[in-house]
């Protein structure tokens, strides 16, 4: 790994494509939650059921928005909602984007009733382990490091509904007919892009698809127990009408000893999913290589959330813009007592916000650890693909290019280690990636450590 420290300069763009990926970028990245917000209608919890029970096959698949298959496929998914539901006593619910969010009794989601858990684990002690390999390195650009997705002025929705749930329930994003109409069949809905076709960014055997995937990364091959990633946050345009279908920037945490396995976060634009042009905050699993396991957040029985400050599926307050203020979240993953435990937050200030049990990996190479570690954008696309991170190829650096610093890993037996990542560049006429470089490590008031800049404006050319 290349430890130099540089500042980069912002660089012209010369290609059409590229800024109107910057002009999107910065038109949509420095809105305000409240200014972004669409019109959406409150639906309080037991109307909503009853609406489900009651939805009619025909007139679904029928609607010009519904991509449903046929009846069967939509009866199977309005069951799947019913059976999600089943047993849930909701007492507050609320606004938040275009989705209603219920708070729900943390015993009471669907991870634990569906996995028969007896008991919420227990969360891992508040201060982790920090990499051995300090430098004093200096001063560095500074973001708004963001411990809530929500500003203060945002805990509250349009119609006075508190957005913040009550001790012991946690926000749970609504499963509604109208998004999984906007999918085939529920296998669909569950997978992480429409066609099923997934595969991660160095695995360089891609099925037939309808869809194809675009990458600029970095990685590592080391045997782990997980990872910490600060994400610079953007929300870049991603234009449905040009076969777009997301854009998206994450870690990958990655069982690789047999079939692939993943526990995965970070913030992603899908307007096929969430039904507007805002990047939300997402995790997502599988156990099988994106074949029959996996969804996005708590729309299956998978991640138990045991912190509500948090809302998965659900939008932030405030994104980067070009040229201007810079946004920010640290994420990790970190296997603790047989469950690999999720920390959001900022340096120094994280939460432990809810776990995949290992169990979900059954005999599986994350049963016990994980062997590979990916950082990095990821945009789909059929003969178009959306711009990554800001739309700014890496070159451009600070505030204009995206980045993701203070990058490193928990060995097994807890040890933590600066990252030794090697970057990827497989569509660079589309995406770059700039570094990885060192950034020194001094808290409290340099944490960037090992960092890259990544992304580029899309196109189609890619």
């Amino acid at each position: 790994m290349k430890r130099t420290h540089r500042h980069l300069s912002p660089v012209k763009a010369t290609r059409l494509s590229f800024v109107l990926a910057a002009l999107c970028a910065a038109l949509l990245g420095g809105s305000s939650f409240a200014a972004q917000t669409s019109q959406t209608s409150f639906v309080p919890f037991q109307q909503f059921l009853n609406g489900i029970k009651t939805a009619n096959a025909a007139t679904f698949v029928a609607q010009k928005s519904s991509v449903v298959k046929d009846s069967a496929s939509f009866v199977e998914m309005q069951q799947y909602i019913l059976n999600l539901y089943k047993d849930a006593h909701v007492s507050q619910s609320f606004l938040l984007g275009n989705d209603n969010f219920d708070c729900i009794p943390m015993q009471e989601q669907p991870s634990v009733r569906r996995q028969g858990l007896a008991h919420i684990a227990t969360p891992p002690p508040v201060s982790a382990s920090l990499p051995q390999a300090f430098s004093s390195g200096g001063a560095h650009n500074q973001a708004t490091q963001i411990s809530s997705q929500l500003a203060e002025n945002d805990r509250v929705d349009a119609l006075g509904h508190s957005r913040v749930c009550a001790d012991g329930t946690i926000p749970m994003r609504r499963v509604t007919l109208e998004e999984l109409s906007r999918f085939p069949n529920l296998q669909a809905y569950f997978q992480k892009t429409p066609d099923s076709a997934e595969h991660l960014p160095n695995n360089k055997i891609i099925p037939p698809q309808v869809y194809s995937h675009k990458y600029s990364y970095t990685l590592q091959s080391v045997t782990n127990i997980g990872q910490t990633d600060t994400i610079n946050l953007w929300s870049p345009y991603v234009n449905t009408a040009a076969g777009q279908i997301f854009s998206l920037a994450q870690s990958w945490t990655v069982g690789t000893n047999g079939t692939t396995q993943t526990a995965e976060v970070g913030w992603q634009n899908y307007p096929g999913k969430y039904g507007d042009e805002r990047s939300r905050l997402f995790i997502y699993w599988t156990a099988d290589g994106y074949q029959n396991t996996g969804c996005y957040n708590l729309d299956c029985s998978a991640f138990v959330q045991t912190n509500g400050n948090w809302y998965f599926g659900g939008p932030f307050s405030n994104y980067s813009v070009v040229g201007g203020a810079q946004y920010e979240f640290l994420a990790q993953y970190y296997l603790y007592q047989g469950n690999w435990w999720l920390g959001l937050g900022s340096p120094g200030n994280v939460t432990w916000v809810g776990y995949y049990p290992a169990s979900l990996y059954g005999s599986g190479p994350m049963s016990t650890s994980a062997q590979l570690l990916e950082f990095g954008s990821e945009s789909v696309g059929s003969t178009s693909w959306p711009p990554e991170g800001s739309g700014y190829f890496a070159s451009a650096g600070w505030s204009y290019a995206a980045y993701q610093r203070e990058l490193w890993y928990w060995a097994p037996g807890g040890a933590a280690y600066w990252l030794s990542l090697t970057a990827e560049e497989p569509s660079p006429s589309c995406y770059t990636i700039a570094g990885p470089y060192w950034g020194g490590y001094t808290p409290p008031s340099n944490y960037w450590g090992v960092y890259f800049y990544f992304g580029g404006p899309g196109g189609t050319t890619c």
